[in-house]
């Protein structure tokens, strides 16, 4: 079972909504009580059930934490064709290892998740690092999370130490740890500060 709680603990925290996202999954999203809308609507296939804002969330599985997650805005269409969570202001995502250290962040301006496909849909500077310190930019990204994998079809920028990767069409696990750019298009050094330390890369 995976369950959502909120750790903001400046306000009283409540427990806002429970969704059934796949027949063994329950989701239980917790967040503060004067920042929750409930929209109560009757056309419930064009209009999302349920809304909440400034949302902080960790999110277990088994009793075991694995990510955290924050955005701005989330509206949730439960009554559509093929449902959905609504992220208009993008998110930040973090997955967490056994010691809830981070082994990748992920931060996009625009998402969706596909309960029923568990599919994200990633879109406008997204950006991801991993704990090789690796950064990923690209305009779009799918996390299959029943795959365990994340790709991409757009040009992909890759920032590592010494060297800035580019190419279009990239493929990862989950970590971003074990990746494959589908066509590389060049390799570029970073030149290094006169103190030894990397200059930023440009535009």
């Amino acid at each position: 079972m995976q369950e959502i709680v909120n750790h903001n603990h400046k306000d009283m925290v409540v427990k806002v909504f429970a969704l059934a996202i796949v027949s063994f999954f329950s989701f239980f999203i917790s967040c503060n009580n004067d920042k929750l809308e409930v929209i109560d609507a009757i056309e419930r296939d064009s209009v999302a059930g349920q809304y909440a804002k400034d949302v902080y969330t960790l999110i277990s599985d088994s009793g075991i934490v694995k990510y955290r997650m924050e955005t701005k805005e989330w509206y949730i269409f439960d009554r559509v064709d093929t449902p959905y969570w609504y992220f208009p202001q993008g998110l930040f995502f973090e997955t967490l290892n056994d010691t809830m250290g981070t082994d990748a962040s992920i931060t996009s301006k625009y998402a969706k998740y596909y309960t029923d496909l568990e599919l994200w849909d990633l879109r406008d500077s997204v950006k991801s690092k991993n704990i090789k310190g690796e950064y990923f930019e690209t305009d779009q990204l799918f996390w299959d999370q029943k795959e365990k994998k994340v790709y991409s079809k757009e040009k992909i920028k890759i920032t590592q130490d010494k060297r800035i990767i580019t190419g279009r069409g990239f493929e990862s696990n989950q970590s971003f740890t074990n990746y494959t750019i589908k066509k590389p298009e060049g390799i570029f050094p970073i030149e290094e500060k006169q103190n030894g330390e990397p200059q930023k890369e440009k535009e």
